[in-house]
């Protein structure tokens, strides 16, 4: 005999039968019954954020490593509203997630109450599925739909509205999992087609992108540069990537569109692997937007929704490459750098001293060259940068990071303007006692817009225009932040001292922030 259940318990069982294991929240008053719910049902661990980008930005992080959906609960549209900058940022990146968005009861709606807002509105741009329940009794099936399309290939992010009454009112029961829509095969003549292609004498390069980059998927990418020649190339923001020693070696595309168009120079041909063809991040006077050669060909071998680990071993066979990759990084370990603190010595102690199999949720922006750089043939290591290009978001990644992999440890390289947006996530770590080492590169500025204003053909700024740059009045203090949202925290104004502080942080675990004054 089932025992009596609401909405809202109906929803969190049906989660936890989904495999859906984690929620992030900032809840309030609609969702209560879904916050009561989290006591009755076990199996959903609820992380307490903030402020809703915190919610958003962890449940993408956590989607990216662990590769199913977390889910979020949200505070009607303005709280939906306040994480969708980082809900950008995981829809570029294809990552799984399953939002709760909580609104006024069915019948209340008609009176316009101050809350109330296009919901649905504010998901779409955002979401790639999007319901509103209408009755208690069909919440669960609901919610096993929202899982199904955010699992769907490659990963998206379904949003759930659940009005207060759906809530509270009597359920039948819980739903159980639907079966996932996995990636769609790739046909033989997309393989023997681009497999052709590889044989043609002509300069190419394969273009990875989600799966392909880590794992079997990269592994079967080296076979097919050691059967073809082909470069391996990634995008500059490549969602999760595999890195570091022993690894198989991909070229990152540059940022700056000119920088583009020098790297691509000589390409004829492009292989598409789950990606799309590279084009300027930003348009410029006088500057490219579309950065690939005139004569140069594009071509797919899978598209994002399409099984590229299963087509880069089908291709490697059908070009009879090797069974294991030619080419691996070699492990090259910077010196331990001594006197003034800079970004570059940043980069080289944190080469130097990082140990095997960490997470960088990485947002170091400007300072980001000098520590790819000398990451690239450290100890081997996976990476998560800012993929969708809203700023604020290195700090949560984190978060849902090291929720994801709790026996690792999750490093996050992290510029000071930035950190600012979302600065809270600094609690949740506390909270939560993660193990996440958070280097705050304190250069009192929004350094990259220095860059951006002389690209944009801005001849001389004016000291009003440049004061809307710099963090100098008033500075703020990382430290004593961190302090007051529960991190461990120290300041380093030399080499030295920055190695001594990050060396310690990589030999204990739990929260840690050190201020870099670069």
């Amino acid at each position: 005999m089932n025992e009596k259940m609401n909405g809202a318990q109906s929803l969190a069982r049906t989660l936890v039968n989904c495999g859906v294991d984690v929620c992030f929240a900032n809840p309030g008053t609609s969702e209560m019954h879904f916050v009561a719910a989290l006591d009755s049902i076990p199996g959903i661990r609820p992380v307490l954020c903030l402020f809703e980008g915190v919610v958003t930005g962890a449940a993408d992080g956590y989607g990216r490593v662990a590769g199913k959906p977390a889910a979020t609960l949200l505070h009607l549209g303005p709280g939906l509203a306040n994480g969708l900058a980082n809900l950008h940022n995981a829809r570029r990146a294809a990552t799984p997630i399953v939002n709760v968005v909580g609104d006024h009861a069915t019948y209340h709606l008609q009176y316009d109450a101050l809350l109330t807002s296009d919901i649905v509105g504010f998901a779409r741009p955002v979401s790639s599925w999007i319901h509103e329940s209408k009755s208690a009794k069909t919440v669960a099936g609901d919610a096993a739909r929202a899982v199904q399309a955010a699992r769907s290939a490659p990963g998206g992010i379904a949003t759930l509205v659940l009005p207060a009454d759906t809530a509270w009112n009597a359920a039948d029961h819980a739903a159980q999992a639907l079966p996932d829509i996995g990636p769609a095969a790739v046909g033989t003549d997309a393989i023997e087609n681009v497999a052709k292609l590889l044989r043609n004498g002509r300069k190419s390069a394969l273009l990875l992108r989600g799966p392909a980059l880590h794992g079997a998927g990269l592994e079967a990418a080296g076979r097919v540069q050691a059967g073809s020649g082909a470069r391996l190339f990634c995008d500059t923001f490549a969602p999760h990537s595999e890195l570091g020693a022993g690894r198989v070696p991909v070229e990152r595309i540059p940022y700056f569109a000119e920088q583009i168009v020098a790297f691509l120079q000589g390409i004829e041909q492009i292989i598409l692997v789950g990606s799309k063809p590279p084009v300027s991040f930003f348009a410029y006077p006088g500057k490219p937007s579309w950065c690939a050669p005139e004569d140069c060909d594009f071509s797919y071998l899978a598209q994002p929704h399409e099984d590229a680990v299963t087509a880069l071993r089908d291709l490697a066979d059908a070009l009879g490459a090797p069974a294991e990759p030619a080419l691996r990084i070699p492990l090259r370990l910077p010196g331990l750098p001594g006197g003034a603190l800079t970004a570059l010595s940043v980069a080289q102690v944190i080469a130097h001293l990082t140990p095997e199999n960490v997470i960088f949720a990485e947002e170091a922006l400007t300072s980001s060259l000098p520590l790819l750089i000398n990451l690239a043939q450290a100890r081997p290591h996976t990476h998560l940068p800012l993929t969708g290009g809203s700023i604020g978001e290195g700090l949560p990644l984190a978060v849902g990071a090291a929720l994801a992999a709790p026996g690792r440890k999750v490093i996050c390289p992290q510029g000071d303007g930035s950190a600012a947006y979302t600065m809270q996530a600094l609690w949740t770590m506390a909270r939560e006692q993660l193990d996440v080492t958070t280097v705050i590169y304190a250069n009192r500025s929004y350094a990259i817009l220095n860059i951006e204003l002389q690209r944009v053909g801005i001849g001389s700024a004016g000291a009003r225009a440049l004061s809307m740059l710099d963090l100098h009045n008033p500075e703020m203090n990382w430290t004593q932040i961190a302090t007051g949202l529960g991190v461990e925290a120290s300041r380093a104004t030399t080499a030295e001292e920055f190695a001594a502080q990050y060396e310690s942080a990589m030999k204990n675990k739990g929260p840690r922030l050190i201020e870099a004054m670069i």
